[in-house]
């Protein structure tokens, strides 16, 4: 597996546990029905895992490690969900037995893998005849944002370098389609969908995340341990994620690549 280059720190999770089917799933809404036993590869938190369980018969989440997996445990728990079960598996490698489950979803993983050409090969040999492999990853290069900051454009240059340390593919949105096809896919529909702030309340939020997880979280450990940036020049980087939120023209895209491929 490769290294996630984000981590856990609570900056991270802020931005994380925003997610649920309406904003980063809707694509499959479609293929989601009462009796589907889905497969939740990388649940993280469990947001979008916890809404999967409202909505279909059973849902088993993945993660890498127990730390990872104690956020989705948490917080079923929290909320009494009694149809999820949790594994702690290697994508490249998952432990299911062939024709397991109905769907098969994977949110912004993709991304993080070593091998995602063999990730999405395990992901179909666990899915029924007939089923459905979803994937849905942003696009870092496909980033866009107004006014624009040197700091940013610093930024998102440090992000990319560091993902592609991590063994890590950080424009994996466009590669969707073509990983799906080298998996052996056939019947691909591949689409795309946006993440947009443009708010006072999205940009004091999103900007607000940045700002703290340049200096606080593993990235921000990796770009100084490994000599990429200097603590001051991430200082930099986030007083200019503070300004973009307070800018009344601030605007910010972020892309994805989607990808729903029948078994």
């Amino acid at each position: 597996m490769a290294t996630y280059t984000h981590g856990h720190h609570e900056s991270v999770l802020r931005s994380h546990t925003s997610r649920g089917i309406a904003n980063s799933a809707e694509y499959l809404r479609p293929h989601l029905q009462a009796s589907t036993r889905l497969l939740d590869v990388g649940a993280g938190p469990g947001t979008i895992t916890a809404e999967f369980a409202g909505v279909v018969a059973h849902v088993t989440a993945t993660e890498i490690n127990d730390e990872a997996m104690s956020l989705s445990r948490g917080l079923a728990a929290e909320r009494g969900l009694t149809n999820l079960d949790f594994s702690i598996e290697d994508v490249h490698a998952l432990s299911f037995a062939d024709d397991t489950f109905d769907v098969v979803h994977a949110h912004q993983v993709l991304q993080h893998v070593e091998d995602p050409v063999q990730a999405l090969r395990e992901m179909r040999r666990v899915t029924v005849p007939g089923g459905i492999v979803a994937a849905r990853d942003a696009d870092y290069a496909g980033f866009h944002w107004f006014p624009l900051l040197p700091e940013l454009d610093r930024w998102l240059e440090l992000y990319r370098a560091a993902a592609r340390a991590n063994g890590g593919e950080p424009d994996a949105g466009r590669r969707l389609l073509s990983w799906a096809r080298a998996a052996g896919f056939e019947n691909i529909a591949a689409t795309a969908s946006t993440w947009c702030y443009a708010t006072p309340e999205q940009r004091a939020w999103w900007g607000g995340m940045w700002a703290d997880r340049i200096l606080e979280s593993a990235l921000a450990r990796q770009l100084v341990d490994s000599d990429m940036a200097t603590r001051e020049e991430l200082q930099g980087i986030s007083a200019a994620w503070t300004r973009w939120a307070d800018d009344g023209d601030g605007w910010y895209l972020v892309p994805h690549g989607e990808i729903l491929c029948r078994v």
